[in-house]
């Protein structure tokens, strides 16, 4: 039985199994689109492919906004490209659909059967297929391999646990990974994991983090005080804004919080849970400390509150540049961390736990020039919320934002790789 015979058929085993939770999770719970006939490529476009096409997929919303600038400058750049985009969850297909202008195409990634995959091709006929970060497909990877000119992986990175997992099963990782053309990674760590697990040293480069190269709108002042008077904001609170947090992570925040605003009562949190499906447990979490909590949804410019749950996607950066200190959640937990450039861009002063493996060069890069830190306990975090040495924080900021401009280039060199494949005959 060949590689592929055994993953499609685990992989079936896996979907008749996971539909109907995701039946119920997505559909009842959230009375949202499966996209089930589209994933199967049994609603695909009527359309004539354009000569030079491509496609990218990126696995949801993080991914998804660090390439707004990627496509940008492809589109400037190459007008006449047709650029069709894929996205794995129902947040990252709406997010592509509000922050990506200039794609032609917009659709769910195909479930990674062979014959639904080799629909996709028929239909979009892309020249090169472009893969973020981390998202490997075997049969997709094997029907590009034979229907594209070339496929990339871009904004490479390969987390501690992806990597052990690819370690222990290293010939089945080997047999997919071979497919790849070229892997454009963050990190030098990075390409030292992919060469580990078998992969050849000129098929790997370099090439920077393109989640460093955003270029958010900025609120004038103006317009950061109407948010706040929309929110119930006095201009005297000071904001603390925890983004991307994980279960288990709240409690703890809010245990802090609650111990500085006993020392302090000018101070407001704004929790940012990463799951939509756990809003409601957040703001049970914060009723059990006594804490007043409102939804940014249903707020009233008159409604007071000590925490804030922003129950809304794709308006994180907005609050961290509203806020005076950023946290960056998955960190208190080992989950590895979540991105922390936007607050950097904003020139915030970053904290985080301990945990930020998935992230562990930009972590450690950011502590070492003391733009971030670290709360390994209680304590720290209690520190955090208290706005010790307010002189120090601004510091902090200003570094931030510092180190992300002497980050920059990935974009520039990403294009090239890819015009490099789109020409290829």
């Amino acid at each position: 039985m060949s590689v592929y015979t055994l993953y499609s058929f685990l992989l079936l085993l896996a979907l008749l199994f996971y539909l109907p939770l995701y039946f119920f999770r997505i559909k009842i719970l959230r009375g949202e689109r499966l996209y089930l006939r589209e994933r199967l490529g049994l609603e695909l476009p009527k359309r004539k492919p354009q000569e030079k096409s491509l496609w990218i997929h990126a696995v949801s919303v993080g991914e998804v906004l660090s390439l707004q600038n990627l496509v940008r400058q492809l589109r400037k750049k190459h007008p006449f490209w047709e650029i069709n985009f894929s996205s794995l969850t129902n947040t990252g297909l709406r997010i592509a659909k509000e922050k990506l202008n200039g794609v032609d195409n917009i659709f769910f990634i195909p479930l990674d059967f062979s014959y639904v995959v080799r629909k996709f091709f028929a239909s979009f006929k892309p020249r090169v297929l472009i893969l973020a970060e981390s998202e490997f497909w075997p049969n997709l990877l094997r029907e590009a391999k034979k229907q594209a000119k070339g496929i990339l992986l871009i904004n490479g990175r390969i987390s501690s646990r992806s990597f052990q997992r690819y370690r222990r099963f290293k010939f089945y990782a080997k047999s997919v990974l071979k497919n790849m053309d070229l892997f454009l990674v963050q990190t030098e760590q990075d390409k030292e994991k992919l060469e580990k697990i078998g992969m050849n040293s000129d098929q790997v480069e370099v090439a920077g983090n393109l989640k460093t190269e955003i270029d958010l709108p900025l609120l004038s002042e103006k317009e950061i005080s109407a948010l706040k008077r929309s929110l119930c904001i006095a201009e005297i609170k000071k904001i603390i804004v925890a983004g991307s947090t994980r279960r288990g992570e709240e409690e703890l925040l809010i245990e802090a919080f609650r111990a500085a605003k006993n020392m302090r009562e000018d101070l407001l949190l704004i929790l940012a849970p990463r799951h939509p499906e756990r809003f409601h447990e957040v703001e049970k979490i914060c009723q059990n400390f006594d804490f007043k909590a409102k939804r940014r949804t249903l707020t009233e410019p008159d409604d007071a509150w000590d925490v804030l749950i922003l129950d809304t996607m794709g308006e994180l950066a907005q609050f961290y540049e509203l806020g005076d200190i950023a946290f960056v959640g998955g960190s208190l937990v080992p989950w590895g961390g979540h991105n922390l450039l936007e607050p950097a861009f904003f020139g915030k002063p970053i904290f985080f736990g301990p945990h930020m493996g998935n992230f562990s060069f930009l972590a450690e890069k950011f502590v070492r020039s003391q733009a971030a830190r670290i709360t390994y306990n209680k304590e720290d975090l209690v520190h955090m919320f208290l706005f010790k040495d307010e002189k120090s924080l601004e510091e902090m900021g200003n570094k931030a934002k510092e180190i992300l401009s002497s980050l920059q280039g990935a974009t520039e060199k990403t294009i090239k790789a890819i015009e490099a494949l789109m020409a290829k005959e």
